[in-house]
């Protein structure tokens, strides 16, 4: 997934209890929705593409919603076009920019949006599509989805690159500034991941980040565990306790 940059704090925060500060009365059950951050091609092995598929399989089985950047292409449509064939239109939404709509427009939009006539990725296969102006609103809404959310919503990064680790870190980030309360997880595949995470333990080791946050970004190596990472994730005492929704 692209890369925009550092984004504002999203504006809807969440308790250290993971309970969305505002929106629905919280004795209605909610659907729990995860972000999926991951590549727009689909790796050189196929094991990435068959991840992709395992995790948006497990999320249909767990009644779970797919909040992602929108698209058609990589692990990011066959994340989405897998749920929506198990779970329907309504268990996924992209959310894209609308640069990438116009570099990537396909054989696969074929939807139109009837306010501006701008093609969109076909619905009954891709789920709802929404377009935005910038990058920075793309991950605001992300996140807010992910924040509203019920009981096990989170973030998992799937393979990917730049965008990718820039979204899944930033989104760790987050909850060390206590924005967030919300599961952080990277599907490390095949080991993908294994060089960002001897990053984190020699941050740790050379004073970059606490011992107590190394955990911030816990690890699952196939889909059913990175499900199960977020419904079990704890937010340590060592993060800061700010005040952001008053800010």
């Amino acid at each position: 997934m692209a890369s925009g940059g550092p984004s504002p704090p999203p504006s809807l925060s969440v308790s250290r209890t993971g309970t969305p500060s505002e929106g629905a009365a919280a004795s209605e059950p909610k659907q729990a929705v995860i972000c999926v951050y991951c590549g727009a091609c689909p790796g050189n092995t196929p094991i990435h593409m068959e991840t992709a598929r395992a995790l948006a399989e497990h999320m249909a089985a767990n009644n779970m919603r797919l909040v992602y950047g929108g698209g058609t292409v990589g692990l990011m449509g066959e994340v989405a076009k897998t749920l929506v064939s198990l779970a329907g239109t309504d268990s996924v939404h992209g959310i894209i920019p609308e640069a990438l709509v116009k570099w990537e427009r396909d054989d696969t939009y074929q939807s139109v949006n009837p306010t501006n006539g701008m093609r969109l990725p076909e619905e009954a296969v891709y789920g709802r599509t929404t377009v935005v102006k910038d990058m920075h609103t793309r991950k605001r809404m992300m996140a807010q989805e992910v924040f509203a959310g019920g009981p096990g919503s989170g973030f998992i990064a799937l393979s990917g690159g730049y965008g990718t680790i820039e979204e899944i870190l930033e989104t760790t980030t987050w909850v060390q500034l206590g924005i967030h309360s919300r599961g952080i997880c990277l599907l490390n595949i095949n080991g993908f991941y294994d060089g960002i995470l001897e990053w984190i333990r020699r941050a740790v080791a050379d004073g970059f980040i606490k011992d107590g946050n190394a955990n911030l970004l816990v690890t699952a190596n196939n889909a059913a565990d990175a499900i199960a990472a977020l419904r079990d994730y704890t937010v340590p005492e060592s993060t800061f306790k700010l005040e952001w929704s008053k800010t």
